[in-house]
């Protein structure tokens, strides 16, 4: 069934089915997906459930990219990774938080996130040919070795914001432990895709080095961070979000490894949107995408959800539920929404939905697109390419799309920040190729805290 013949209520209806299919409670390991026989090779190469993929005409995992599309994402890649390259200190390899979208400026924050979108972003300009490759390799080197033996750290996890230049905390910020899961991250996909001693050693050093069971307390969940002046945040990773990455880094540790239980002890809520259930957070958008940019979960699940499936229904009843604004926000069409995270006209601003979270204004933000377009490859670039070609003047600039603008009154954001553009440059990739999930997925750590966690064959 063709998506563009589909209507909303018909969508609604048959994703109501799906959802219903895809356990997303606490149910038993057994129940409810028996007459599923989807087969997962050892590639990764799976697909979704197919009762998901008629959804979408066709399973989206499958979904290959035009020539036409291939070229156009490949010049939102190439001026993302190009924010990377330039915004950072190349003997230290630390990435700005944030730049001017037309070029370089004076701010020196960098942030540990955005380090680690700059190392992923090193593998695929490697790959593609963007760039020398032995400045390449140095540059990793050199980050590598910086992070692993000169800057500061507590109990193996590094400050959120730092200064670019000494690797000194900034900000007064705190040592994150999603912070520095995604840089971990960044090291191990470039530990699994260079052929260099000394790449996968450092890496691997970052890594084990981690004491995951520091922020438990004798509990069975993580605090998120930890300040000198106040200890452990009262924050805890406790319900469904982008921490799974920090659990499954965890739990495949082999110096301090989480207890498994710590898997089972956050809450899965489910969402209701017309219908449509779906596992969620009072949260932004990102959080279906950032655990997904280095680990695969295309055709495996745990006792309690498909994690992948799940991402696919999210972020379709995300863009229904933009598309529902437009009595309000009439710009919003199936050719522009999206909405997370982002700069704004009034500052940083926390928004996105459903449910609905923030001061929404109408603003759109590329990056919730872009890293949606392993999950629905066919939308997500139809509204990339309608900003790139109806608001080039205002939203394309040096480092590719702006981080957010509001399409009526003329607002655009003049940054660009690292982890947006980075979560658009990387999941473009493996909605492309699945290569940043086949370099990463090459790490011990990665396949076995998944295996701990109980992931198998859907």
């Amino acid at each position: 069934m063709s998506l563009q013949r589909t209507s909303r209520r018909d969508w609604l209806r048959q994703a109501s089915l799906a959802a219903l299919c895809v356990r997303l409670g606490r149910q038993s390991a057994d129940a409810g997906w028996q007459s599923c026989s989807a087969e997962v090779d050892p590639s990764y190469e799976a697909a979704v459930d197919p009762r998901v993929a008629k959804l979408f005409g066709s399973d989206p995992t499958k979904y290959r990219f035009t020539a036409s599309e291939e070229a156009f994402i490949e010049e939102v890649q190439r001026a993302s990774f190009q924010f990377f390259w330039d915004n950072v200190n190349p003997y230290a390899g630390l990435v700005k938080d944030r730049s001017q979208a037309n070029g370089p400026d004076a701010r020196n924050v960098a942030s540990i996130a955005a380090t680690g979108f700059g190392l992923t972003a090193l593998c695929i300009a490697d790959k593609r040919g963007w760039q020398d490759s032995h400045k390449i390799r140095e540059r990793v080197r050199n980050t590598l070795r910086f992070t692993a033996n000169k800057m500061e750290h507590a109990h193996g996890y590094f400050c959120h914001f730092i200064d670019m230049q000494n690797g000194e905390r900034a900000f007064n910020s705190e040592a994150s432990s999603i912070d520095t899961a995604i840089f971990l991250c960044g090291a191990l996909t470039c530990r699994g895709y260079f052929n260099d001693a000394e790449i996968q050693d450092l890496a691997e050093k970052l890594y084990q080095r981690v004491d995951w069971t520091w922020l438990l307390q004798g509990k069975k969940t993580l605090a998120m961070a930890w300040k000198p002046e106040d200890g452990f945040t009262k924050s805890r990773w406790d319900s469904y979000s982008e921490m799974i990455m920090v659990l499954l880094l965890g739990l495949g540790s082999r110096t301090y490894p989480l207890p498994t239980e710590t898997w089972d002890a956050w809450e899965r809520p489910r969402f209701d949107f017309a219908g449509v259930q779906f596992l969620g957070a009072h949260a932004p958008l990102f959080v279906h995408q950032y655990p997904q940019a280095w680990f695969d979960f295309r055709g495996l699940r745990d006792k309690y959800a498909d994690y992948f499936t799940n991402s696919v229904i999210a972020s379709k009843v995300h863009k229904l539920w933009c598309l529902g604004l437009a009595t309000k926000f009439p710009d919003y069409a199936e050719n522009l929404w999206g909405i997370s995270a982002s700069d704004s006209a009034h500052g940083y601003t926390v928004w996105g939905g459903p449910p609905a979270m923030g001061p929404i204004d109408g603003s759109v933000v590329p990056c919730a697109a872009g890293g949606s377009l392993p999950f629905m490859p066919e939308e997500t670039i139809r509204v990339l390419r309608n900003i790139r070609e109806a608001y080039a003047r205002r939203c394309w600039k040096k480092y590719g799309f702006v981080d957010a603008f509001h399409p009526r009154n003329n607002w655009a954001g003049p940054d660009v920040l690292g982890i947006d553009a980075g979560i658009t440059l990387v999941m473009a990739e493996n909605a492309r190729s699945g290569f940043v999930w086949e370099q990463f997925m090459k790490n011990e750590g990665p396949r076995l805290g998944m295996k701990r966690a109980g992931f198998a064959p859907v």
